[in-house]
Protein backbone atom coordinates (compact mmCIF):
# COMPACT_ATOMS: atom_id res chain seq x y z
CA UNK A 1 0.00 0.00 0.00
CA UNK A 2 1.19 3.49 -0.20
CA UNK A 3 1.47 5.02 2.83
CA UNK A 4 -0.36 8.52 3.62
CA UNK A 5 2.14 10.49 5.86
CA UNK A 6 -1.11 12.48 6.98
CA UNK A 7 -1.78 8.48 8.58
CA UNK A 8 1.80 8.20 10.07
CA UNK A 9 1.29 11.69 11.81
CA UNK A 10 -1.95 10.99 13.31
CA UNK A 11 -1.62 7.18 14.30
CA UNK A 12 2.72 8.04 15.59
CA UNK A 13 1.85 11.40 17.80
CA UNK A 14 -2.00 10.36 18.72
CA UNK A 15 0.21 7.10 20.63
CA UNK A 16 2.34 8.93 21.79
CA UNK A 17 -0.38 10.99 23.37
CA UNK A 18 -2.26 7.86 24.55
CA UNK A 19 1.05 6.63 26.31
CA UNK A 20 2.09 9.52 28.01
CA UNK A 21 -1.51 10.00 29.68
CA UNK A 22 -1.02 6.70 30.80
CA UNK A 23 2.26 7.31 32.14
CA UNK A 24 0.79 10.15 34.68
CA UNK A 25 -1.81 8.14 35.68
CA UNK A 26 0.65 5.11 36.35
CA UNK A 27 3.19 7.27 38.27
CA UNK A 28 -0.31 9.04 40.71
CA UNK A 29 -1.08 5.39 41.44
CA UNK A 30 2.63 4.09 41.96
CA UNK A 31 3.07 7.03 44.94
CA UNK A 32 -0.87 6.74 46.20
CA UNK A 33 -0.17 2.80 46.67
CA UNK A 34 3.28 4.07 48.43
CA UNK A 35 1.44 6.62 50.89
CA UNK A 36 4.91 7.30 52.74
CA UNK A 37 6.36 9.02 49.86
CA UNK A 38 4.89 12.73 49.05
CA UNK A 39 2.97 12.95 45.78
CA UNK A 40 4.99 15.16 43.18
CA UNK A 41 3.58 18.59 42.97
CA UNK A 42 0.18 18.61 40.77
CA UNK A 43 1.89 20.97 38.14
CA UNK A 44 3.87 17.48 37.30
CA UNK A 45 0.30 15.60 36.52
CA UNK A 46 -1.13 18.94 34.87
CA UNK A 47 1.82 19.50 32.56
CA UNK A 48 1.69 15.57 31.49
CA UNK A 49 -2.05 16.16 30.57
CA UNK A 50 -1.01 19.78 28.59
CA UNK A 51 1.81 17.10 26.73
CA UNK A 52 -0.93 14.16 26.10
CA UNK A 53 -3.28 17.25 24.61
CA UNK A 54 -0.77 18.52 22.36
CA UNK A 55 0.20 15.33 20.84
CA UNK A 56 -3.27 14.58 20.39
CA UNK A 57 -3.94 17.78 18.49
CA UNK A 58 -1.14 17.72 16.16
CA UNK A 59 -2.21 14.40 15.64
CA UNK A 60 -5.90 15.27 15.09
CA UNK A 61 -4.99 18.19 12.59
CA UNK A 62 -2.33 15.82 10.47
CA UNK A 63 -5.64 13.51 10.05
CA UNK A 64 -7.68 16.27 8.39
CA UNK A 65 -5.42 16.29 5.81
CA UNK A 66 -6.27 12.93 4.46
CA UNK A 67 -9.54 14.11 4.04
CA UNK A 68 -10.61 15.81 0.55
CA UNK A 69 -13.53 17.48 2.39
CA UNK A 70 -12.21 18.23 6.40
CA UNK A 71 -15.57 20.06 7.48
CA UNK A 72 -17.90 16.88 6.67
CA UNK A 73 -14.97 14.97 8.65
CA UNK A 74 -17.83 14.46 11.34
CA UNK A 75 -19.59 12.42 9.48
CA UNK A 76 -17.63 9.66 9.70
CA UNK A 77 -19.69 8.56 13.28
CA UNK A 78 -22.45 7.63 11.16
CA UNK A 79 -21.18 3.93 10.91
CA UNK A 80 -20.17 3.62 14.57
CA UNK A 81 -22.20 0.26 14.55
CA UNK A 82 -20.00 -1.50 11.82
CA UNK A 83 -16.97 0.94 11.15
CA UNK A 84 -13.76 0.71 13.41
CA UNK A 85 -12.81 4.20 11.87
CA UNK A 86 -16.34 5.41 13.06
CA UNK A 87 -15.20 4.48 16.36
CA UNK A 88 -11.88 5.20 16.24
CA UNK A 89 -13.13 9.05 15.43
CA UNK A 90 -16.02 8.97 18.41
CA UNK A 91 -12.95 7.38 20.78
CA UNK A 92 -10.27 10.11 20.27
CA UNK A 93 -12.04 13.19 21.35
CA UNK A 94 -14.06 11.66 24.11
CA UNK A 95 -10.59 10.58 25.26
CA UNK A 96 -8.99 14.68 24.64
CA UNK A 97 -11.85 15.16 27.08
CA UNK A 98 -11.23 13.20 29.43
CA UNK A 99 -7.23 13.87 29.46
CA UNK A 100 -8.40 17.42 29.67
CA UNK A 101 -10.55 17.16 32.85
CA UNK A 102 -7.84 14.98 34.39
CA UNK A 103 -4.82 18.21 33.91
CA UNK A 104 -7.94 20.70 35.17
CA UNK A 105 -8.58 18.89 38.19
CA UNK A 106 -4.77 18.67 38.82
CA UNK A 107 -3.97 21.88 38.20
CA UNK A 108 -6.73 23.55 40.66
CA UNK A 109 -5.88 20.91 43.28
CA UNK A 110 -9.42 19.39 42.94
CA UNK A 111 -7.79 16.52 44.68
CA UNK A 112 -9.12 15.51 47.80
CA UNK A 113 -9.93 11.67 48.84
CA UNK A 114 -13.54 10.09 48.03
CA UNK A 115 -12.89 6.52 47.61
CA UNK A 116 -10.82 4.13 50.18
CA UNK A 117 -10.09 0.46 49.41
CA UNK A 118 -10.24 -2.21 51.69
CA UNK A 119 -10.41 1.25 54.70
CA UNK A 120 -6.23 1.69 53.90
CA UNK A 121 -5.50 3.56 50.69
CA UNK A 122 -7.34 6.63 49.67
CA UNK A 123 -8.36 7.61 46.02
CA UNK A 124 -8.31 10.97 44.89
CA UNK A 125 -10.68 12.01 42.05
CA UNK A 126 -8.21 12.93 39.71
CA UNK A 127 -6.60 9.13 40.03
CA UNK A 128 -10.31 7.95 39.35
CA UNK A 129 -10.69 10.44 35.99
CA UNK A 130 -7.39 9.24 35.07
CA UNK A 131 -7.91 5.43 35.34
CA UNK A 132 -11.51 6.22 33.39
CA UNK A 133 -9.25 8.38 31.03
CA UNK A 134 -7.11 5.26 30.92
CA UNK A 135 -9.78 2.80 29.96
CA UNK A 136 -10.73 4.69 27.17
CA UNK A 137 -7.34 6.08 25.77
CA UNK A 138 -6.93 1.80 25.57
CA UNK A 139 -10.02 1.33 23.92
CA UNK A 140 -9.01 4.10 21.49
CA UNK A 141 -5.78 2.02 20.31
CA UNK A 142 -8.02 -1.08 19.79
CA UNK A 143 -9.96 0.94 17.55
CA UNK A 144 -7.24 2.23 15.74
CA UNK A 145 -5.36 -1.09 15.14
CA UNK A 146 -8.78 -2.35 14.47
CA UNK A 147 -8.91 -0.23 11.30
CA UNK A 148 -5.87 -2.13 10.00
CA UNK A 149 -6.35 -5.03 11.21
CA UNK A 150 -10.09 -5.94 10.15
CA UNK A 151 -9.18 -5.64 6.88
CA UNK A 152 -9.77 -9.03 4.95
CA UNK A 153 -7.55 -8.96 1.94
CA UNK A 154 -4.29 -7.72 3.46
CA UNK A 155 -3.02 -10.37 5.18
CA UNK A 156 0.10 -8.63 6.71
CA UNK A 157 -2.40 -6.47 8.88
CA UNK A 158 -4.75 -9.12 9.71
CA UNK A 159 -3.83 -10.34 13.06
CA UNK A 160 -4.36 -9.85 16.59
CA UNK A 161 -0.29 -8.34 16.26
CA UNK A 162 -1.42 -4.86 14.92
CA UNK A 163 -3.32 -4.06 17.96
CA UNK A 164 -1.11 -4.93 20.22
CA UNK A 165 1.66 -3.40 18.34
CA UNK A 166 -0.13 0.00 17.91
CA UNK A 167 -0.64 -0.27 21.94
CA UNK A 168 2.55 -0.59 22.84
CA UNK A 169 4.95 0.98 20.28
CA UNK A 170 2.19 4.01 21.62
CA UNK A 171 2.74 3.60 25.05
CA UNK A 172 6.45 3.10 24.71
CA UNK A 173 6.86 6.85 23.28
CA UNK A 174 4.08 8.28 25.42
CA UNK A 175 6.44 6.19 28.75
CA UNK A 176 9.91 8.19 27.40
CA UNK A 177 8.40 11.46 26.89
CA UNK A 178 6.77 10.60 30.63
CA UNK A 179 10.54 9.65 32.41
CA UNK A 180 11.80 12.69 30.69
CA UNK A 181 8.67 14.80 32.41
CA UNK A 182 9.49 13.08 35.63
CA UNK A 183 12.95 13.54 35.99
CA UNK A 184 12.83 17.23 35.92
CA UNK A 185 9.25 17.33 37.98
CA UNK A 186 9.00 14.35 40.24
CA UNK A 187 12.31 12.75 40.81
CA UNK A 188 11.09 10.13 43.32
CA UNK A 189 8.68 8.42 40.33
CA UNK A 190 10.87 9.33 37.44
CA UNK A 191 13.15 5.78 38.05
CA UNK A 192 9.76 3.94 37.85
CA UNK A 193 8.43 5.56 34.60
CA UNK A 194 11.56 4.60 33.61
CA UNK A 195 11.46 0.90 34.23
CA UNK A 196 8.28 0.90 32.34
CA UNK A 197 9.47 2.79 29.32
CA UNK A 198 12.12 0.64 28.97
CA UNK A 199 10.14 -2.53 29.48
CA UNK A 200 7.66 -1.62 27.29
CA UNK A 201 9.82 -0.61 25.11
CA UNK A 202 11.54 -3.73 24.70
CA UNK A 203 8.38 -5.93 24.36
CA UNK A 204 7.02 -3.99 21.62
CA UNK A 205 10.67 -4.27 19.92
CA UNK A 206 9.71 -8.31 20.63
CA UNK A 207 6.16 -8.26 19.10
CA UNK A 208 6.82 -6.07 16.06
CA UNK A 209 9.38 -8.79 15.29
CA UNK A 210 7.57 -11.33 15.85
CA UNK A 211 5.16 -9.80 13.00
CA UNK A 212 7.57 -8.84 10.69
CA UNK A 213 8.95 -12.81 10.68
CA UNK A 214 5.11 -13.97 10.28
CA UNK A 215 4.68 -11.57 7.01
CA UNK A 216 8.13 -12.61 5.76
CA UNK A 217 5.82 -16.58 5.72
CA UNK A 218 3.04 -15.34 4.13
CA UNK A 219 2.79 -16.57 0.48
CA UNK A 220 0.33 -14.83 -2.10
CA UNK A 221 -3.26 -16.63 -1.83
CA UNK A 222 -4.21 -15.67 -5.55
CA UNK A 223 -1.42 -16.11 -8.63
CA UNK A 224 -1.50 -15.45 -12.26
CA UNK A 225 -2.76 -18.78 -12.85
CA UNK A 226 -6.02 -18.77 -10.35
CA UNK A 227 -6.94 -14.94 -11.33
CA UNK A 228 -6.89 -16.60 -15.31
CA UNK A 229 -8.54 -19.99 -14.57
CA UNK A 230 -5.77 -21.97 -16.00
CA UNK A 231 -2.92 -24.62 -15.17
CA UNK A 232 -0.22 -23.74 -18.02
CA UNK A 233 3.12 -24.27 -16.36
CA UNK A 234 5.05 -20.94 -16.80
CA UNK A 235 2.91 -17.57 -16.99
CA UNK A 236 4.73 -14.67 -17.94
CA UNK A 237 3.16 -11.20 -17.74
CA UNK A 238 5.08 -8.34 -19.59
CA UNK A 239 2.69 -5.49 -19.62
CA UNK A 240 0.90 -3.78 -16.41
CA UNK A 241 -2.09 -2.82 -19.07
CA UNK A 242 -1.21 0.77 -18.84
CA UNK A 243 0.82 3.12 -20.43
CA UNK A 244 0.48 6.02 -17.85
CA UNK A 245 -0.33 5.70 -14.14
CA UNK A 246 -3.65 5.59 -13.06
CA UNK A 247 -5.56 5.37 -9.12
CA UNK A 248 -5.15 1.98 -9.32
CA UNK A 249 -0.93 2.01 -9.68
CA UNK A 250 -0.27 5.37 -7.59
CA UNK A 251 -2.72 4.35 -4.73
CA UNK A 252 -1.91 1.07 -4.29
CA UNK A 253 1.66 0.40 -4.54
CA UNK A 254 4.31 2.76 -2.57
CA UNK A 255 6.53 2.93 -5.46
CA UNK A 256 9.94 1.90 -3.42
CA UNK A 257 12.57 -0.75 -4.63
CA UNK A 258 12.50 -3.51 -2.22
CA UNK A 259 16.13 -2.50 -0.71
CA UNK A 260 14.33 0.96 0.18
CA UNK A 261 11.94 -0.73 1.64
CA UNK A 262 14.20 -3.30 3.81
CA UNK A 263 16.35 0.23 4.73
CA UNK A 264 13.48 1.64 6.24
CA UNK A 265 12.72 -1.57 8.20
CA UNK A 266 16.39 -1.71 9.85
CA UNK A 267 16.19 1.85 10.61
CA UNK A 268 12.87 1.55 12.38
CA UNK A 269 14.53 -1.39 14.60
CA UNK A 270 17.34 0.76 15.59
CA UNK A 271 15.50 4.18 16.20
CA UNK A 272 12.27 2.87 17.92
CA UNK A 273 13.82 0.84 20.56
CA UNK A 274 17.65 -0.09 21.57
CA UNK A 275 18.54 3.62 20.89
CA UNK A 276 15.89 5.02 22.59
CA UNK A 277 16.48 2.58 25.63
CA UNK A 278 20.31 3.29 25.65
CA UNK A 279 19.92 6.97 25.96
CA UNK A 280 17.51 6.89 28.53
CA UNK A 281 19.92 5.01 30.25
CA UNK A 282 22.87 6.93 29.64
CA UNK A 283 21.15 9.95 30.52
CA UNK A 284 19.55 8.49 33.62
CA UNK A 285 23.12 7.53 34.76
CA UNK A 286 24.97 10.79 33.45
CA UNK A 287 22.12 13.03 34.97
CA UNK A 288 21.94 14.84 31.34
CA UNK A 289 18.22 15.58 30.50
CA UNK A 290 19.17 16.36 26.72
CA UNK A 291 20.23 12.61 26.69
CA UNK A 292 16.80 11.38 27.76
CA UNK A 293 15.01 14.27 25.69
CA UNK A 294 16.77 13.00 22.48
CA UNK A 295 15.56 9.48 23.00
CA UNK A 296 11.80 10.80 22.73
CA UNK A 297 13.02 12.26 19.69
CA UNK A 298 14.70 9.76 17.86
CA UNK A 299 11.87 7.18 19.02
CA UNK A 300 9.63 9.27 17.66
CA UNK A 301 11.10 9.12 14.59
CA UNK A 302 11.85 5.75 14.45
CA UNK A 303 8.21 5.48 14.93
CA UNK A 304 7.00 7.24 11.99
CA UNK A 305 9.28 5.01 9.96
CA UNK A 306 7.67 1.84 11.59
CA UNK A 307 4.24 3.00 10.47
CA UNK A 308 5.44 3.92 7.20
CA UNK A 309 6.62 0.43 6.76
CA UNK A 310 3.73 -1.27 8.09
CA UNK A 311 2.15 0.53 5.68
CA UNK A 312 4.02 -0.32 2.82
CA UNK A 313 4.45 -3.72 3.59
CA UNK A 314 0.87 -4.79 3.03
CA UNK A 315 0.65 -5.77 -0.75
CA UNK A 316 -2.49 -5.59 -2.07
CA UNK A 317 -3.66 -8.59 -4.25
CA UNK A 318 -4.09 -6.16 -7.14
CA UNK A 319 -0.19 -5.81 -7.27
CA UNK A 320 -0.19 -9.27 -8.57
CA UNK A 321 -1.63 -7.18 -12.02
CA UNK A 322 -0.57 -3.89 -11.96
CA UNK A 323 3.00 -3.46 -10.95
CA UNK A 324 4.33 -5.41 -13.63
CA UNK A 325 5.93 -2.94 -16.23
CA UNK A 326 7.12 -4.04 -19.58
Amino acid sequence: MKPAFSVIFLTTLIGAGQGLLFAMVTAQTYLRLQEAQPLPGDTFYALGALGALILLSLGLLASTFHLSHPTRGWRAIARWRTSWLSREVIMLPLFMGFVALYGVMHYFDFNQPHLTLGGLVNIELTLLVGWIASIVGLLLFICTGMVYASVKFLPEWRCGLTVVNYTLLGSASGYTAGAVLAVQKAGRVSDYILAWAIAITLTGMVTRIIQLRRNKRLRPAVTHKSAMGVHHGKIRQVSMGFMGGSYNTKEYFHGKSPSFVCSVKWAFLFLSFPIPIALLIAGRHLDILDLMFAAFIVQIFGLMLERWHFLADANHVQNIYYQTVG
